[in-house]
């Protein structure tokens, strides 16, 4: 006899104490990410970092994919998008880890989580999906917060922080189309170690010729605190706590789990404030908070058709 849990629709399943638990510490996690990058570059150079991250993270890929009896290399029609959703991604981090060398922690990580800012414009724009009134206030919201974070008065923002500030953004327009590529191609019916061996895979090249033209070397070998942070990236981050969130939204409701990543960027504005002495004013503190209220409104699902979007994992739910 099926328990009364499993049979309650998982739109209507309220989220348990365990589940919301694990979601604070998906968040955590990925609120942590931009301070450990910014923690290794002493050791290791930016594009270096990103490269090692995707060659880490892909045999973790595979052998969940193998325990999970996932074929991921069967032919499914899925060649082409998945190709071109690896250039983007890999692109992607050149921006967003080039941009790190510039700008600090907790402005990178707000400037990242505008990319549901772009996949609401791309949607209305080449998907033909219709804003709510209340999603395109929240655009303005967003985009006052992104515009007011960026021309905060801070001692230590000068052309190059602007510059990293941009670049960041601009890995978050990257991120952003990677998740309408996916929405639009046959990519949304591949498992999802698939869609994400694909980007795991093509970026390494990417990002390891982006090294290369940087002129990146080691010039010493890592110490035992970058090399650990590389793992976390690689293993936790890419390899672990993505899946993780897959098997929350085969139970949950996934509107309601997305709500909890608009928490995301507090995270990692703390964290960049405690662990990196980041400065972070009150000004900005409302530019944040002008983001994640105008994310909130743009991502909040209508009672009838929403179509929520998961900007960590560049795939929509449905």
């Amino acid at each position: 006899m099926a328990s009364e849990q499993s049979v309650i629709p998982s739109a209507e399943r309220p989220l348990s104490p365990g589940a919301v638990a694990l979601m604070l510490m998906l968040c955590l996690s990925w609120g942590l990410t931009q301070v450990a990058v910014k923690l290794a570059l002493p050791d290791i150079p930016p594009m270096l970092q990103a490269t090692t991250r995707s060659v880490g993270a892909l045999p973790v890929l595979l052998l969940i994919a193998r325990l999970r009896g996932v074929k991921i290399f069967a032919a499914d029609g899925t060649l082409g998008a998945g190709l071109f959703a690896g250039v983007l991604f890999g692109f992607e981090f050149v921006l967003i880890y080039g941009g790190l060398l510039l700008t600090s922690a907790s402005r990178a990580v707000v400037f990242l989580y505008t990319v549901p800012f772009f996949v609401a414009l791309g949607s209305y724009q080449f998907l033909g999906e219709r804003l709510r009134a209340s999603q395109w206030g929240g655009l303005g919201l967003s985009f006052a917060g992104v515009a007011l974070a960026i021309g905060v008065p801070q001692a230590n923002v000068d052309a190059n922080v602007l510059l990293g500030d941009l670049m960041v953004v601009g890995g978050g327009a990257l991120w952003a189309a990677t998740t309408l590529l996916v929405k639009a191609t046959p990519l949304r019916w591949a498992p999802p170690e698939k869609v994400l061996g694909y980007q795991v895979a093509v970026s390494i090249p990417i990002l390891g010729v982006a090294a290369w033209l940087s002129g990146e070397t080691l010039t010493r070998v890592p110490g035992p605190l970058a090399l650990s942070l590389m793992v976390y990236q690689a293993v936790w981050v890419v390899g672990l706590t993505f899946l993780l969130w897959f098997t929350l939204v085969k139970t949950y409701s996934a509107s309601k789990l997305s709500a909890f990543t608009f928490i995301t960027p507090l995270f990692g504005g703390v964290a960049s404030y405690l662990i990196l002495h980041d400065t972070l004013t009150v000004a900005f503190g409302v530019a944040a908070l002008l983001v994640i209220a105008g994310l909130y409104l743009v991502n909040r699902p209508s009672p009838v058709d929403a179509v929520p979007i998961d900007p960590l994992l560049n795939v929509t739910k449905t």
